[in-house]
């Protein structure tokens, strides 16, 4: 089972799939929590160049609302995790697959959520 939804998009640069995600993610429900900007970090922590790589940390809140009632303790796997990186041929864009994620966890209503919240996510991918 691969733990991300991909897309590969040629049409656009960095700065503009960006753009498109965040408003895609917006368009599902989706906040955008927190970003990390890896490049950035890379070369100011340990003076390494590398290609565009940023990371947006998306909150569905009605969905995260009731993952969270149903396991307390699903913070610690919150929130999804969207990464835009440059590749050979464009700029991809991978969303966890939460269904990957909570593999672990032996609850199937929560499994369900995750379901949902996949679908949401795929969608979103598709959009951008």
């Amino acid at each position: 089972m691969s733990y991300t939804i991909d897309r590969v998009i040629d049409s656009a640069d960095f700065e503009e799939v960006d753009r498109r995600t965040r408003a895609a993610l917006a368009n599902h429900g989706f906040g955008v929590l927190t970003e990390i900007d890896v490049k950035s970090t890379m070369k100011k922590k340990i003076d390494v160049d590398m290609d565009p790589y940023r990371i947006l940390g998306a909150c569905n809140p009605n969905m995260a609302h009731e993952a969270i009632a149903m396991e307390p303790k699903i913070g610690a796997m919150l929130p999804c995790n969207v990464i835009l990186r440059e590749v050979e041929g464009g700029i991809q864009v991978s969303a966890i697959d939460p269904l990957a994620s909570m593999q672990a966890i032996d609850n199937d209503d929560l499994k369900a959520v995750a379901g949902q919240v996949r679908d949401m996510l795929d969608q979103v991918v598709q959009e951008i």
